[in-house]
């Protein structure tokens, strides 16, 4: 394994802590991007979720422009825009849009599922299912209105003509893996909440990945949860604030993402249900040494060129010295193993 060019990056959701406004969730998340800026993350992306108390991710688009606003270098986009839920020539117009204002910024991920239930899914677009199996003609149509060769369409999205801004393909399953492997585009798996089928989908991508225009040899992005603090007791009670929320997101009892606590008796005894064990196999938590190993063994594992993080914790500042312990984990790693 060489780790000397395995990148790190951010998943944010711009999740809203019991007792804190919107706005300021925002404002956090600009912090956030400055602070990874300043650490050599390669990019932030949002991902889009609808109709959860906890989430305010809502409209990707909107927080990449407020963020690329306030930094001058870190990549900002989209992990994803699930597209069943928008029309491909909007999203290209819109992410046109964004890559003119903001060049060789922005990144474009995009997502099949509708990032919530299936009755906000309805109520966002009647049709979902149906879409949702388009996805792969979406992607292409959205190429195209890329595409500077695409002038002479009868159907145009002008403003994205010829713009810089590549398209990733995200998924939790195997389905996306041929997908992302024969329209030789780099892959994000979604392995901080779906883990099950991660090596098989990595290794379908690898072998049957076809060369593009815009990539030759396949690039893999992977998605874990990391939890840093000074010991691992102290990570392990920060984590309690996110693994209450799976358990609402398990029970439908949506809330806020709620201050963490000492683990109880009784929180123990949810997290060993394999639902649940199974959403969190890669969490990473604890003191910088023992993330350090863990990481290590999961890059062993994926060969990852990335890996991108979900930091779901309470209070901002434990989510910025996680951040920081995590970049410096990056770069002992490149240095002991490059």
């Amino acid at each position: 394994m060489n780790t000397k060019q395995t990148a790190y990056s951010i998943l944010e959701l711009a999740l809203i802590s019991k007792g804190q406004s919107v706005q300021k969730t925002y404002k956090n998340s600009v912090a956030l991007a400055q602070k990874a800026e300043a650490l050599g993350y390669a990019r932030i992306w949002f991902a889009e979720h609808h109709n959860m108390m906890a989430v305010g991710s809502n409209a990707p688009t909107v927080l990449i422009g407020y963020v690329a606003q306030q930094t001058s270098k870190i990549r900002v986009g989209s992990g994803g825009v699930m597209l069943p839920n928008h029309s491909p020539l909007i999203v290209a117009e819109q992410f046109g849009t964004l890559g003119n204002l903001y060049p060789n910024r922005i990144d474009l991920g995009l997502g099949r599922a509708p990032g919530t239930d299936r009755d906000t899914a309805m109520a966002i677009k009647s049709d979902f299912l149906q879409a949702s199996h388009s996805f792969p003609n979406d992607v292409e149509q959205i190429q195209a209105f890329f595409s500077k060769h695409n002038e002479t369409a009868k159907v145009r999205a002008v403003v994205a003509e010829g713009v810089e801004v590549p398209i990733y393909i995200l998924g939790s399953s195997t389905d996306s893996a041929h997908l992302a492997s024969r329209k030789g585009l780099p892959y994000a798996f979604a392995s901080h909440f779906a883990t099950a089928h991660l090596d098989e989908a990595l290794a379908i991508y690898r072998a049957q990945f076809i060369p593009s225009e815009v990539l030759e040899t396949p690039y893999v992005i992977a998605g874990v949860n990391v939890i840093i603090a000074d010991t691992d007791e102290a990570a392990q009670r920060l984590q309690t604030s996110s693994l209450r929320m799976i358990v609402g997101m398990f029970t439908g009892k949506r809330d806020y993402l709620n201050p963490p606590t000492y683990m109880t008796p009784d929180l123990e005894e949810i997290m060993q249900h394999p639902s649940i064990q199974n959403m969190i196999k890669y969490s990473f938590v604890g003191s910088k040494a023992t993330v350090k190993q863990q990481v290590a063994a999961f890059l062993k594992q994926t060969q990852a060129d990335e890996l991108i993080i979900s930091t779901n914790v309470y209070d901002i500042n434990d989510r910025l010295y996680s951040l920081e312990k995590f970049a410096e984990v990056m770069q002992e790693l490149s240095v002991a193993l490059g």
